[in-house]
């Protein structure tokens, strides 16, 4: 499999859906546009799914579906799933994080799934807090560090420290709250905004 590249857009909201929810696991869908053979697979976005309705299967399918049909109207797909465990010292997937990651895998081959590294989720990390791993039929296995890339690391570092500071996470709605209220946007294009206004314009909107 070759190289993965994370956008701030996706890293971001990764670490504020955690920030959020600190003391529960939080999960959501990395999105894509479609690469082709061999190229690079830029995570450019995600959907926050749940904090606290995990392991409810009809939700979930609501949520995928959703998403999916939403993500397409963009040019994207469904390419990698990320999870972070409630315990700060669990950064091992579990059957819950397998499950899906690996219903991912059959429809998108090169998924992805990463896990938070509770322990590292400050608001400014030396190193990436995230693990990732990839698809070898019956299992998931980290993926090599040099091939895991970075939009602009720094940059990305610097917005969540900034965003954590602001608050920002309190306007991040995952699809658990969208359920309880339907008014709320899980695209979460207001805080896309918010984090574009932070992506140094040589950037581009990733």
């Amino acid at each position: 499999m070759g190289e993965v590249e994370i956008s701030a857009r996706a890293y971001v909201k990764m670490c504020l859906h955690a920030a959020r929810y600190p003391h529960a696991a939080i999960n959501g869908l990395l999105l894509a546009p479609t690469p082709g053979s061999g190229e690079c697979l830029c995570l450019t976005d995600c959907v926050p799914l749940f904090h606290s309705h995990l392991a409810l299967s009809v939700m979930l399918e609501v949520a995928l579906n959703q998403v999916d049909v939403w993500s397409a109207q963009g040019g994207l797909v469904v390419a990698g799933y990320y999870h972070a465990n409630a315990a700060l010292d669990d950064q091992s997937p579990g059957s819950l994080a397998l499950k899906i990651a690996g219903r991912i895998a059959e429809f998108y081959p090169d998924a992805v799934l990463i896990m938070l590294d509770n322990q590292k989720l400050v608001s400014q990390p030396r190193v990436p807090p995230v693990i990732v791993l990839e698809n070898h039929g019956p299992r998931w296995s980290p993926k090599d560090k040099n091939l895991v890339m970075w939009k602009d690391w720094e940059e990305s570092r610097q917005i969540v420290g900034a965003m954590l500071k602001s608050r920002a996470y309190q306007h991040l709605v995952d699809f658990d709250s969208h359920l309880d209220d339907i008014q709320q946007d899980w695209t979460n294009q207001q805080l896309n905004s918010q984090i574009s206004q932070w992506i140094g314009p040589t950037n581009g909107n990733a």
